[in-house]
């Protein structure tokens, strides 16, 4: 099997790191190089809301010479990806036009949910270790520059994600300009940590059992595995008690004693307090006994997207799945009609594949089908009179592991017009909020598959208009220029009948195929 060259670069809120890996249905992911250079371009965002042209350059610099160094690999593939700090930048298309003119390097935006799905991605490309840790109660701890993500297993199953604004460097951030010592800084941190970790527990802990945590990023992390590398010939596993006789050990040592022993510069040193209380607190806030330190980075999350992608590996781990847990959790959270989301999923499945040589969509459009289903309801929760906009309020507020803003903005419009009448212009304007990730075209096919999903969710959520599942295991077929759809139910399925010839209309405009429900009447 042919071995392809991938190159990954991140652009971080504390640095820009390159990984080249070889790629390969025989031999995995395997990195061969890694190159990394410390720039901060957190501190230009956090503080003043811009970066600077002086950074800008050096970022430039930088990223022209990771360019010189895929030539010299002569890389198949590259993915480049800037993260929270040039995210949040006011200016960052500036910086990424720059970026594109004087480097050739393309770098995209990601959102955070897609972000950490990718490094849960490599995490779960160790197959054996991930799979055997998640069997139990499992959080993974996502400690990043500008935010902390934190993701909760049961068995197989990923059953929530939430990102908190516990970011180290926005942590020093603040905690650099009020006066005092490393104690001082300790008890500041360890208050701000406890006010969303605290909420956090009451909210997802309540009555679920935490034994394992893996943590992901540098940091505290990178530190941990150095120290004990020296006493066990596995460092990424540790107890609790090990993580506690490390934090104790951290704090007896001054900042040049952090300098001379763990090998980094005084810039990371000022890191190293906030990332510590914030792993200590998680620890002993969920009770986890063991710490999985895979040492995974953004980059290799990217080269595992791209070996999923290019079917160059098989992963084990359904990661599609991940995300209807996630949306199923979610459903549940508002309480939705899990019967009726059930039975409403089957039936949209159903249209979907009965239209596939019609509606020209992807197997990524059916997952965010998919989704909508099971979200359809949610916002019943907060108002049954505007329900529809409840739920378009709550599916953009939420971030669901593994999709993108725009995708998230996809699935609150199929939602939110399930009911109401379908407005083109208002999609478009809409959708343009993401700029830079999407042209004009883009907007406009991404309005056409938004009324496409809208027309099959409408279709199937009408044929269980009673929630009575009536219809269940009807055939689905298209027929001469009809999509005929027939039921053995022998009792009155009058309800369904008059909500599904309401919705046969919109759904005709879109596909130019006529819905017809037929019920088989016995002899």
């Amino acid at each position: 099997m042919a071995v392809q060259t991938f190159a990954a670069i991140e652009v971080g809120s504390f640095g820009v790191e390159m990984g080249i890996y070889e790629i390969s249905n025989k031999n995995g992911i395997r990195q061969i190089d890694h190159v990394r250079h410390v720039i901060a371009l957190g501190k230009d965002t956090y503080g003043t809301g811009k970066i600077s042209y002086q950074v800008a350059d050096e970022l430039c610099l930088v990223l022209k010479d990771f360019s010189d160094i895929m030539k010299g690999y002569k890389v198949q593939g590259y993915k480049a990806c800037g993260t929270s700090a040039l995210r949040d930048a006011k200016n960052n298309q500036i910086i990424l036009d720059q970026i594109q003119v004087r480097t050739g390097i393309d770098v995209k935006m990601i959102s955070n949910s897609e972000q950490r799905y990718l490094n849960y991605k490599a995490i779960a490309s160790k197959d054996r270790e991930f799979n055997n840790t998640i069997q139990k109660g499992t959080a993974i701890v996502d400690v990043g520059f500008g935010s902390l993500q934190l993701s909760l297993f049961d068995k197989d199953s990923l059953v929530s994600t939430q990102n908190l604004p516990l970011g180290i460097l926005r942590i020093q951030e603040m905690i650099a300009k009020i006066p005092g010592n490393m104690e001082v800084h300790r008890h500041l941190v360890r208050e701000m940590v406890d006010k969303e970790l605290i909420t956090y527990r009451k909210i997802y802990l309540k009555d679920r059992g935490i034994k394992n945590l893996i943590g992901i990023g540098d940091n505290s992390l990178y530190l941990l595995q150095k120290a004990l590398a020296k006493e066990r010939t596995v460092p990424d596993r540790m107890t609790a008690e090990d993580v506690n006789h490390f934090y104790d050990a951290l704090f007896k040592m001054n900042p040049q004693q952090l300098e001379d022993v763990f090998g980094i510069s005084k810039e990371y040193v000022e890191l190293v307090l906030p990332s510590a209380v914030i792993y200590k607190r998680i620890l002993e806030v969920t009770g986890a006994e063991q710490f999985w330190l895979p040492g995974i980075r953004l980059c290799d999350g990217l080269a595992a997207g791209y070996a999923e992608g290019t079917k160059l590996v098989k992963f084990k781990h359904d990661f599609e799945e991940d995300i209807l847990a996630a949306s199923r959790n979610m459903a549940k959270r508002y309480k939705c009609h899990a019967g009726h989301n059930q039975i409403v999923e089957q039936f949209a499945m159903d249209i979907f594949d009965a239209m596939r040589k019609f509606h020209g969509l992807t197997s990524r459009d059916k997952l965010l089908l998919r989704i909508a289903v099971l979200l359809h309801a949610c916002g019943k929760y907060i108002s049954m009179k505007n329900s529809t906009e409840c739920a378009y309020d709550i599916i953009k507020a939420t971030e669901i592991i593994g999709l993108g803003h725009l995708e998230r903005e996809m699935v609150a419009n199929v939602v939110r017009y399930n009911v109401r009448d379908f407005d083109y212009g208002q999609v478009q304007i809409e959708a343009q909020i993401y700029k830079g990730t999407t042209d004009i075209l883009d907007i406009r096919d991404i309005t056409i598959k938004i009324a496409k999903l809208t027309a099959i969710l409408r279709l199937a959520n009408s044929m269980d208009r009673s929630h009575q599942q009536k219809l269940a295991g009807c055939k689905t077929v298209v027929r001469d220029g009809q999509l005929v759809i027939t039921t053995d139910y022998q009792k009155d399925i009058t309800l369904e009948q008059m909500s599904f010839n309401q919705k046969a209309g919109f759904f005709e405009e879109i596909f130019g195929i006529r819905p017809i429900l037929k019920q088989k009447r016995r002899i």
